[in-house]
């Protein structure tokens, strides 16, 4: 099948490279522009834009997939399918029509459940115990098309956004491969979704990312890890931004501090290192990013006596 490709982080990934092991024919690719980054502000790559430019397709970077000139420019490709994976933009009616099997598109969640920009991080925040991936019909609506095909997937217990993406960009990948199989045997159902009981998943803000400590401890720690590894849980101490990383909750931990102040600081335990009160119970934050350095373990960052029982984290 003649398939254009649309997608930038590396999420989308794994579709593309499956696409291509079937023997699809990938036409183009279309994904962000390259963006600066990093202390230094150069321009970076997306990471499909890295990965196609490798396997020797057209790469398309519009700053805007909209407008009269760009439609022709894909409709140049004679795409039979658009294939839509974390692409980052909202594609307007004339642009989801243009291949004759119009656009559909490997969402992270089980819709109508967690729809928008950031479903696996809301997910994990949340406290949900299970989700999975949805291929759906595209419409002009976000993530609101038909549904073609879902797969449930267990969270677990301990699991960051950064690990379910991973294992999640590769069971979109596969539930991708049978949908094209299905659609173009004929034996595809599309079925509406529940509008009614849409749930969403907006982009995380900076704001969103700053640890609230006055939080159970349960909670703080959902935080933490549904913000690893982008854009990470911070907090500030003494003027600067610190990133915090997998947490490790004692609800039933019993102190009368205020929320944020530093109950153990063991520079020698790796394990348990760095223990902060929450509004109830406490948390042990075992890897720390300061302002300016490396992610590192906690013990690592305290053997510079960086912080003390006493201090507090806001």
């Amino acid at each position: 099948m003649r398939i254009l490709f649309w997608g930038t982080p590396e999420f989308a990934i794994p579709s593309l490279r499956a696409l291509l092991g079937e023997g699809h024919e990938v036409v183009g690719v279309v994904t962000q522009p390259d963006r600066p980054a990093g202390r230094g502000r150069t321009l970076h790559a997306p990471p499909v834009k890295t990965v196609a430019q490798a396997e020797g397709l057209l790469v398309l970077q519009p700053e805007k997939a909209r407008g009269e000139e760009f439609r022709r420019q894909i409709a140049a490709l004679r795409p039979e399918i658009s294939v839509v994976v974390a692409y980052g933009q909202i594609l307007k009616r004339d642009i989801l029509d243009v291949p004759a099997r119009g656009s559909i598109n490997v969402h992270a969640s089980l819709l109508p459940e967690l729809r928008g920009a950031a479903p696996i991080n809301w997910a994990i925040i949340r406290g949900h115990e299970r989700t999975g991936v949805t291929v759906m019909r595209m419409v002009e609506e976000m993530d609101a098309g038909p549904i073609l095909l879902q797969v449930e997937e267990p969270i677990g217990p301990d699991e960051t956004a950064s690990d379910l993406a991973a294992r999640l960009s590769e069971v979109g990948a596969a539930a991708l491969i049978e949908a094209l199989v299905l659609l173009e045997a004929g034996e595809l159902e599309e079925v509406e979704q529940d509008h009614g009981a849409a749930t969403y998943a907006p982009r995380i803000t900076r704001a969103d990312a700053r640890i609230d400590w006055s939080l159970d401890a349960v909670s703080v720690a959902r935080w933490m890890r549904g913000l690893d590894e982008q854009p990470g849980a911070w907090t500030m101490l003494r003027g600067q931004e610190i990133k915090v990383y997998r947490p490790l909750p004692v609800p039933d931990h019993v102190h009368d501090a205020a929320p944020g102040t530093v109950l153990e600081a063991r520079a020698y335990d790796p394990a348990q290192s760095l223990l902060v009160a929450c509004g109830r119970g406490a948390v042990w934050v075992r890897e720390v990013k300061p302002a300016g350095r490396r992610r590192m373990t906690s013990a690592e960052w305290l053997r510079g006596r960086a912080v003390a029982p006493g201090d507090r984290f806001d």
